[in-house]
């Protein structure tokens, strides 16, 4: 697929971008089946080092208040994933490398396989790290990790985050090409009708993915954040219903693009459409992250504003989950990890 024809897809209206979304479902379906995996969400602390301009839990933003789950609280959330037979959980903070949260994340991690008896998949998004720190949590049993660079166009980076070391593009890249060298299964991910961005960005974003040859994809819609520098910005934003049906069409293309990675329905969709994470399954994505972090914390993990479920507990979540996949014609596929099918494409001895 040239970045051409891309564009178009991206620009479709009317019965063309019905016919897209038609055929990304039939490429799903028939590369991978109509299974919809869990991953349970743990958002277990919003402490950052990072201070990217579009974040609501960036380091400058005093009006946040910092959180950390206590290993129990993490622990509970992960057992009853397990005992819901959700096959993975995913693990997400703020991004920090010190020696103390490197040393906690492995050790969770480690205990999360030891109670599960191994049966539990673990997902990483915990930001760049040394390939030491990788290497540690790779082989404390984490197999996934998803670190999503926002917009593969460097000058767009450069926009949208502060110019310091600490935010460079290059080091987001090399941050990539070490998780795939240690053996993780890579995830990365854009947001969608960004100020400033164009739809040839977009297209660009996609042929990325492509490039560095990903194994699973996490993107959704831009949504603004009061408390962020890039809302001074909102005027030359898009409707939100337009970002939405471009990260629905951004979907829909990559599945045709990639039709064997892992592709999750963002609940930044959901923010937007009430039913906007089954919209995202009905056009070929197929993960989906139910909410496991405890209630307590849910409304100060505030990356956007408006996001959903912030007061549903993780029971009332997945039944509302289940309700909602099963409308869209698919299946949850209890009890297994649904790993990449491109990483076990990528990693098979020839």
């Amino acid at each position: 697929m040239e970045k051409s024809e891309i564009i178009g897809f991206l620009r479709s209206e009317g019965e063309e971008r019905s016919s897209l979304f038609r055929r990304a479902r039939e490429v799903r379906d028939q590369t991978l089946g109509n299974k919809v995996y869990f991953r349970g969400l743990i958002e277990f602390s919003n402490i950052c080092s990072k201070d990217c301009f579009y974040c609501g839990i960036r380091k400058s933003n005093k009006r946040v208040v910092r959180y950390e789950a206590t290993d129990e609280e993490i622990l509970t959330a992960c057992r009853f994933a397990w005992e819901n037979r959700f096959g993975s959980v995913v693990l997400q903070s703020g991004e920090r490398s010190s020696p103390r949260f490197v040393d906690r994340v492995e050790r969770l991690v480690r205990e999360i396989k030891r109670f599960s008896g191994g049966e539990l998949g673990i997902t990483l998004s915990c930001g760049e790290q040394s390939r030491e720190s990788y290497q540690r949590w790779r082989e404390a049993g984490a197999h996934r990790y998803l670190l999503r660079i926002e917009t593969s166009s460097p000058a767009l980076y450069a926009r949208i985050h502060p110019q310091n070391s600490l935010h460079t593009f290059e080091k987001r890249l090399e941050a990539l090409r070490l998780l795939r060298e240690t053996g993780f299964q890579v995830g990365t991910g854009v947001m969608i009708g960004l100020p400033f961005q164009t739809v040839e960005e977009l297209a660009a974003d996609l042929l990325f993915f492509r490039e560095i040859d990903i194994d699973m994809c996490g993107m959704g819609p831009y949504i603004e954040h009061e408390h962020t520098p890039l809302y001074q910005y909102r005027h030359l934003l898009l409707p939100r219903e337009e970002r939405f049906g471009l990260a629905l069409r951004m979907i829909a293309v990559l599945r045709l693009l990639m039709p064997d990675i892992n592709i999750a329905a963002a609940t930044a969709l959901q923010a937007i459409d009430p039913a906007g994470r089954e919209k995202a399954v009905a056009v070929g994505a197929n993960v989906i992250m139910p909410n496991l972090t405890p209630c307590q914390y849910r409304r100060d993990y505030l990356l956007y504003e408006d996001k959903p479920c912030l007061d549903e507990d993780a029971e009332l979540c997945r039944n509302c989950l289940e309700a909602r996949i099963e409308l869209t014609g698919s299946e949850i596929g209890y009890g297994e990890w649904g790993d990449s099918k491109h990483f076990q494409h990528r990693t098979a001895l020839p």
